[in-house]
């Protein structure tokens, strides 16, 4: 077997770096249930994008050629987020409002309350401003759980934001939802995510199983992950409580934990990294034949057979002609596919 084809090597696990003041993960005691769920905000827990509807509400057009340029992968949301937060009015009554109107699905705190009942953690991971998150979730009535999302504050000149649940050598996302699922993975859970958009490609690209509606179901198309379609949180109070009981007569039947190669981070970007995609990013999934794929973001401009990769400075071999290329399709350029993410 050629060094190109040979498996990727599996590293020692290692506890994932969390950012200070971040919320522990709690040990798995003996008897429970070795799954944890993350749950994504806007647009799962809500029913609209309550960012996105507060952003284009009060900042329109300025903000909607902002969000293309996330949406193609030249932004993160960190530098996307900072910036307009502070072009929004200085009170925040405004914005509290349009946050407050949102509808949000009803069944998610019986999935919350059942989920404690059956030692199943769950957190909320956000990667949006996340100032409207803790209020909309007592007004549902959903028992406390752990809020992993950016900090914003109105001073009523401007708005600003923190981001205490970010990584600490890595600035592309406001939150690192990544770290999160790889922690409660180190702690010898299960991961599930539920989730519904772009925001959610960091999450659902570790999880062990993926919930997908709206375009994270485009996403898990386009980059082959395994998915579970969803409408609301009255399903998935089922399913929990059916896979629970699974677990306690077979315990073979919860799917194991699996490495996966890390396709974001300082470990494929290197540090200090604030964008996604301004270059031809590798991202390190496994492939047979092969251990690196282009990420998204602009693509080098045709020229045949071969182009030179922008991480590496080698001329690269490349499956068709880069014009024809999409995210995630495979080139030869390097060989990584040894670093998993745990």
């Amino acid at each position: 077997m050629s060094d190109d084809q040979a498996a990727p090597r599996i590293l020692a696990a290692r506890p994932p770096i969390l950012a200070p003041g971040s919320a522990p993960i709690p040990p798995l005691r003996p008897g429970q249930p070795p799954l944890a769920v993350l749950v994504d905000y806007d647009g799962t827990i809500s029913l609209t994008d309550v960012t996105d509807k507060i952003m284009y509400t009060l900042l329109g057009p300025s903000f909607g050629r902002e969000d293309a340029a996330y949406l193609a992968g030249r932004v993160g949301s960190r530098t996307l987020f900072g910036k307009m937060v502070q072009r929004l009015p200085g009170d925040g009554a405004a914005s509290v409002a349009i946050a407050e109107a949102q509808p949000h699905d009803p069944g998610f705190a019986g999935f919350v309350r059942l989920a404690q009942d059956l030692g199943v953690p769950v957190e909320v991971v956000s990667d949006g401003v996340g100032f409207f998150i803790e209020p909309a979730l007592r007004r549902l009535g959903v028992p406390e759980v752990p809020i992993i999302s950016a900090r914003t504050t109105f001073d009523g000149a401007r708005g600003w934001m923190e981001f205490p649940n970010g990584h600490p050598d890595c600035f592309v996302c406001g939150t690192c939802k990544r770290q999160r699922v790889l922690a409660h993975q180190f702690a010898g859970r299960t991961v599930a995510f539920v989730g519904d958009g772009e925001s959610d490609r960091y999450a659902a690209a570790y999880s062990d199983l993926i919930f997908a509606k709206g375009d994270l179901v485009r996403l898990c198309r386009a980059e082959d992950w395994p998915y579970g379609l969803w409408r609301n949180f009255d399903e998935l109070t089922d399913w929990l409580g059916a896979v629970v009981n699974r677990w306690r007569t077979d315990p073979a039947s919860l799917p194991a934990h699996a490495p996966r190669p890390f396709v974001c981070g300082p470990e494929v970007w290197g540090s200090g990294r604030t964008d996604p995609g301004s270059t031809v990013s590798v991202w390190l999934r496994w492939r047979r034949g092969s251990a690196a794929t282009l990420g998204r973001g602009a693509l080098p401009p045709p020229s045949g057979a071969s182009e030179v990769c922008a991480r590496t400075g080698r001329s690269v071999e490349l499956e068709k002609p880069p014009e024809e290329m999409r995210h995630g399709e495979v080139c030869l350029c390097d060989r990584r596919g040894d670093l998993l993410a745990g």
